[in-house]
């Protein structure tokens, strides 16, 4: 079974993160936009193939489902913000979904106040940086997916931070729409800390999963 994943199924995290670090130097490339359209996708689409293969369980499928609406909406936001927005405001509902279907069995005061702190600045900070209702209440989506994320049972180290992560990329995102100082810079960020956070998310649900399996094993 270890040689059967390693051969089968693990190469789909190497081909997400090869197309990811791909994109990162081809992005402001003269190339087709097509083909730079499906490359950006095809990062996290990768993941969600990896998900679906990893885990036989519904949460993985749940899992696939939030990444394949990510990737969708990192190739629709080159054509339109707003389509690429809408594309990750349903993949947030999809990924609260997951989170409030599995809870963590108990936190302390500091981590509830975390999540909380999540849920209500992340749309307070979009609204700051646009000036924008619908990209605030976007925010508000966004913020619930790392809150529910960070209240879930599944590893902080990964799943957690990446849900963290995936709030601060936006952020970049937001800050680079007006004429700000360094603007330029935080667009470039964008992408790797995006990135990362997918790849923290999909790693992190799926490592509980198969431990679990592991156990009932």
């Amino acid at each position: 079974m270890p040689h059967r994943a390693l051969t089968e199924r693990r190469p789909w995290l190497l081909a997400s993160f090869a197309a990811a670090i791909a994109y990162f130097f081809v992005m402001d490339s003269p190339y087709g936009e097509i083909w730079l359209i499906l490359l950006k996708g095809a990062g996290v689409a990768f993941l969600a193939v990896y998900a679906l293969l990893r885990h036989p369980s519904s949460t993985a499928k749940l899992l696939a489902l939030v990444l394949a609406l990510s990737a969708m909406g990192d190739m629709l936001i080159e054509l339109s913000l707003q389509w690429g927005g809408a594309a990750f405001f349903f993949s947030h509902v999809a990924a609260i979904s997951l989170y409030l279907a599995n809870p963590r069995a108990s936190s302390t005061p500091s981590q509830k106040g975390l999540a909380v702190a999540l849920l209500f600045l992340t749309p307070l900070i979009c609204w700051l940086l646009t000036r924008d209702i619908s990209i605030a209440s976007y925010g508000l989506a966004l913020g619930g997916m790392a809150a529910t994320a960070w209240m879930s049972r599944f590893t902080r180290y990964r799943v957690g931070l990446g849900a963290v992560l995936f709030v601060i990329s936006d952020w970049l995102i937001f800050y680079g729409i007006g004429e700000r100082p360094y603007a330029e810079t935080a667009s470039m960020l964008v992408w790797p800390i995006y990135y990362a956070a997918q790849f923290l998310i999909a790693t992190g649900v799926i490592q509980t999963l198969r431990h679990e399996l592991r156990d009932v094993a």
